[in-house]
């Protein structure tokens, strides 16, 4: 228990620097600066203050926004970093700067896409799909630093689904991935129909695999089997049961999309993950040299980046992937060339640097509750949650109708949630 505090409060110590409220827009007083323009897609509750605009709780429909974000010139940061203001309003000429965030409806969305993807030299799409322990301004900045570093021709795509922030409301964002299932299967049908749309990728990590995985198990059973369309989907630091991930394969079929896993066994989130639920194997923390593993990922033409001996830079080693310079820019041009990720030629002799996105930490309900108080004295952000933890363990979700076969793709409400 000691450990585990220790792992919690040095979290959150390096958290409560980031400022809130980035998200109101500011003027572009920064002409030469790099924009990123993204749709959004999420089943997060609006918020009332217009420089959070979404928070950690659930919506009971699928809503959608527009947001373009400023990224400094590259004297001003470090490539892989994501510069947050050191105050408000944010300066583009040395921070990211929100320029225009606008909530849109489906239609609106529909025409971003099409205006969008037909700038993509080859019609393709990014989906990315953050992980635990995210607000929603976190997801926003960090998608728009990796297209912009990657240098992606396709067109953005967030999909950002109720995670309170807090890394003791594990449980909760648990269920809020289960609770985006079908919104997120419905965009992936919608742009499978779509005939602009000719090629997608997904990026996923952390627990946005679990939702991504679901999905695509979804639509493969609904359409018997999986577009092929749907060229990469990316697996970084998976939070998902290796034995549910063999089930889900086999329910994707044959032939899927390339997959490429990003592991490491030294991943210290994804450990306590492990023990969490029952110490079964993290899908992320595997070693793919050790049986039954390396056939396994054969027999399915997985191939996998081993991060274990990069250095990391964060505490809990489970982000590696996402500021190294070296990968985001090597995804960029292997989808910008129309290849696929996963070839023989991406190994660790890329030179994959170490790099951090928001460090995770899971711990159970009653876990969270035991360590609130202590930790609240030290951590706003904390204090911010503390309630939430109280009312997670008797609160009821409103249930929301299941969408149904016949409703169009992108216009229906989510899978219904149960009571908690």
């Amino acid at each position: 228990m000691a450990a585990l505090f220790a792992a919690l409060s040095g979290v959150l110590a390096g958290c409560s620097g980031t400022p809130k409220d980035v998200l109101t827009p500011v003027a572009d007083t920064s002409p030469n600066s790099s924009k990123v323009d993204m749709l959004i897609a999420t089943t997060r509750a609006r918020s009332k203050n217009t420089g959070e605009m979404y928070t950690g709780e659930r919506a009971p429909l699928a809503s959608f926004a527009e947001i373009t974000v400023s990224i400094p010139p590259e004297k001003a940061r470090k490539v892989g970093e994501v510069s947050w203001p050191k105050k408000l309003p944010s300066n583009p000429q040395t921070d990211f700067a929100t320029l225009k965030a606008d909530e849109i409806d489906v239609e609106a969305a529909k025409v971003w896409l099409k205006a969008s993807v037909v700038k993509s030299p080859d019609r393709s799409v990014l989906v990315f799909i953050h992980g635990f322990n995210n607000r929603f301004e976190d997801s926003v900045y960090r998608f728009a630093q990796i297209i912009h570093d990657s240098n992606v021709k396709s067109a953005p795509i967030l999909v950002t689904w109720p995670s309170r922030g807090s890394v003791l409301a594990y449980g909760y964002d648990r269920e809020s991935t289960n609770y985006t299932r079908n919104a997120l299967e419905n965009l992936f049908q919608y742009l499978k129909e779509d005939p602009d749309v000719h090629e997608v990728n997904i990026l996923a990590h952390s627990m946005g695999n679990w939702l991504t995985l679901e999905a695509l198990r979804q639509m493969a059973i609904r359409n018997d089997g999986l577009p092929a369309k749907f060229k990469n989907v990316m697996l970084a630091a998976p939070d998902v049961d290796v034995d549910v991930f063999r089930s889900q394969i086999v329910d994707m079929g044959t032939p899927h999309p390339q997959f490429t896993l990003f592991v490491s066994r030294d991943d210290r989130a994804l450990a306590v993950s492990r023990r969490v639920w029952g110490d079964v194997e993290r899908l992320g923390s595997i070693d793919p040299e050790q049986a039954p593993y390396k056939q396994e990922l054969a027999d399915n033409k997985i191939n996998v980046v081993d991060l274990t001996k990069m250095k990391a830079m964060d505490s809990l080693h489970h982000g590696k992937f996402a500021e190294s310079p070296e990968i985001v820019q090597l995804i960029g041009t292997r989808m910008s060339d129309g290849q696929t990720l996963t070839d023989s030629r991406v190994s660790v002799g890329d030179k994959i640097l170490a790099g951090t996105t928001k460090a995770a930490l899971v711990a159970g309900s009653t876990t969270g509750l035991v360590l609130s108080a202590p930790v609240a004295v030290i951590d706003p952000v904390t204090r911010d949650n503390y309630s939430h933890q109280v009312t997670d363990l008797t609160g009821k979700v409103k249930a929301v109708p299941d969408c149904k076969p016949d409703v169009p793709a992108l216009d229906c409400k989510p899978i219904q949630s149960s009571n908690r």
